[in-house]
């Protein structure tokens, strides 16, 4: 298979993987999209690539993205994590993963999930482009703006404009896969 939309993707097994079945793909499990959030943040300032090829390290570290047990992780075990290589060895994202965990599950506690959450500031339906070209693929919205606003008041960390787009891409909230995509 192969598409312009695909471009990005081509030749690396695991962001074709990525690209085929999980970019754009609706989501509506909390722990998946936990995980989207924290892989999101972990690529500030990176490729997304790099991210997906730790992604394996990321989730036999954080306990698999449960929200509750990255909540509860104490400074010990984060710490210690700033000297596995499989990782991005920053302390400020590293530590995010508790402070997103818990501030995801106070979102959990105001609206019954956190995918409600995500999904209201959608008015409920998935947002998709059609577009024809990569070029024509934005970068951010502005709900992407509004909820990384909104998100950065609720405590959640590594969330500017553009990670959120890209985040709300990786749950399927944003669709860009390109209209003639075999994989929209």
């Amino acid at each position: 298979m192969s598409s312009e939309c695909r471009r990005w993707s081509e030749g690396d097994p695991i962001l074709e993987e990525y690209h085929d079945h999980e970019w754009c793909k609706i989501s509506h499990n909390d722990q998946y999209q936990f995980e989207m959030l924290c892989l999101e943040g972990a690529s500030t300032g990176l490729s997304w690539a790099t991210i997906l090829h730790k992604r394996a390290n990321y989730r036999r570290a954080f306990h698999d993205f449960d929200i509750n047990a990255c909540a509860a992780m104490t400074d010990d075990e984060l710490i210690s994590l700033l000297s596995n290589p499989g990782l991005i060895r920053n302390r400020s994202k590293i530590f995010s993963v508790r402070r997103n965990a818990q501030a995801v599950l106070a979102i959990q506690q105001e609206f019954g999930s956190f995918d409600a959450y995500l999904w209201d500031a959608s008015n409920g339906r998935q947002i998709d482009g059609h577009w024809k070209s990569l070029e024509e693929v934005p970068t951010v919205s502005e709900l992407s703006m509004r909820l990384s606003k909104d998100m950065k008041k609720r405590g959640i960390s590594y969330v500017g404009p553009v990670i959120t787009y890209s985040f709300l891409q990786s749950i399927g909230i944003i669709n860009d896969h390109l209209a003639d995509c075999e994989c929209r």
